[in-house]
Parts: C-alpha cells; sequence; structure tokens
C-alpha cells in the first residue's frame, strides 16, 4: 500500500465543483507535510513548519465561521475587506510551497533517472526561490541538499509497481489542478494578495 492511499485525504477527494473546499484542502495538505517526514532529514522541518504555520492561518479563518468560508475562493472573499488578510496570505504562501512540492514530485516521476537534489534543487529555483530573501535561500540550499536517494525515498513511499505509481501520479494531478486554480484566483483577484 502506498503513502498515497495511506493519508487521511488524497487531494483527489478534494471536492472542486463550487470551489476548492476548504476543510478537505485542508485535510489533504497535511498529508504533505508528513510526505517531508518520508525524506528522512531535519532540514525539512523549516519546509515543514512554514507549512503547518500556513494551514494553522487558513484554518483558524474557515473555523470562524465555516458557512461562509467553506471554500478557499469565499476565504479570500470574505477575507478581502479587512486590512490584515492572514489566512488569504497564508494561502498564498502555502500554495507556493505546494507548487515546489508538486514540481519536485512531478521532475521525479517523470524521470526516473534524476535524483531527488536535482528534482528539489530545480523546483525551488523555479518556484520558492524567488520569494525568498537571501538569508532564507541557503536554509532551504540544504534541505535540497539533504534529500535521499531517489531509490530509497520511493521505498519508503511504497511506490514501485506500475500501479501505486499511477496512483501517485493521479494524486499529483489533483494537487496541480488545485496548485492551478489557487494560482488563477490570486491573478483574476490581485488586490487579495497586493502586498504580499
Amino acid at each position: 500500500m502506498s503513502y498515497f492511499t495511506t493519508v487521511s485525504r488524497s487531494y483527489i477527494d478534494v471536492d472542486v465543483t463550487k470551489g476548492i473546499d476548504t476543510e478537505q484542502f485542508l485535510e489533504a495538505t497535511e498529508g504533505v507535510v508528513k510526505l517531508f517526514d518520508l525524506l528522512g532529514s531535519a532540514a525539512f522541518s523549516v519546509v515543514q513548519n512554514d507549512m503547518n504555520g500556513n494551514i494553522k492561518k487558513i484554518r483558524e479563518r474557515f473555523l470562524s465561521n465555516p458557512t461562509a468560508n467553506n471554500t478557499l475562493e469565499n476565504l479570500m472573499v470574505t477575507e478581502s475587506p479587512e486590512k490584515k488578510r492572514v489566512a488569504t496570505e497564508g494561502l498564498l504562501w502555502l500554495s507556493r510551497g505546494l507548487g515546489f512540492t508538486a514540481q519536485a514530485l512531478r521532475r521525479s516521476l517523470d524521470d526516473p533517472n534524476e535524483e531527488l537534489v536535482t528534482s528539489f534543487t530545480k523546483a525551488y529555483e523555479n518556484t520558492l526561490r524567488k520569494h525568498h530573501s537571501i538569508v532564507i535561500r541557503p536554509l532551504f540550499g540544504f534541505a535540497m541538499k539533504a534529500c535521499p536517494y531517489r531509490k530509497d525515498f520511493y521505498e519508503k513511499l511504497h511506490v514501485s509497481s506500475e500501479e501505486s505509481l499511477a496512483t501517485m501520479n493521479e494524486w499529483l494531478v489533483a494537487l496541480e489542478k488545485i496548485i492551478e486554480s489557487n494560482n488563477n484566483f490570486f491573478t483574476e483577484h490581485p488586490a487579495y494578495i497586493k502586498g504580499m
């Protein structure tokens, strides 16, 4: 049984019919945070702490009014008139972090000969690096160098058969669609993320 079938909620199961279901998205994203445990290095704690902090910001906003904040889009709309848009900023950074993770996993899945250090480094350069200060970049650079061998990581994920690779790909495609939807919403509503 692969890691992607053991998470409490897969991105495949996040309802996106009327927007991205906030509670389901958070539950699926907690599975990504745990994925970093399988990389086997404390260096990734900076990534996990960042993601957990952003999940907390979004969850607090959601719990303040679950009906009004039932989708990520509604959450941003209801928060938009406020001066401090803590949950929206958390979602922006969480989406960036998920984009980094998705790109790294996509590179690894598409090229079985590429080691994780390359997959994660290239993904970082394409996603998060431009948003990080010169103080933060070395921390992430250190984390990238701490990646295990691809073979060892996939063993920990229990992804080795065609079936488990297909399951991982389905999970990843669903995540990529959610990231794309979030990014499109940010683009359509630049005022929501102004100054972030």
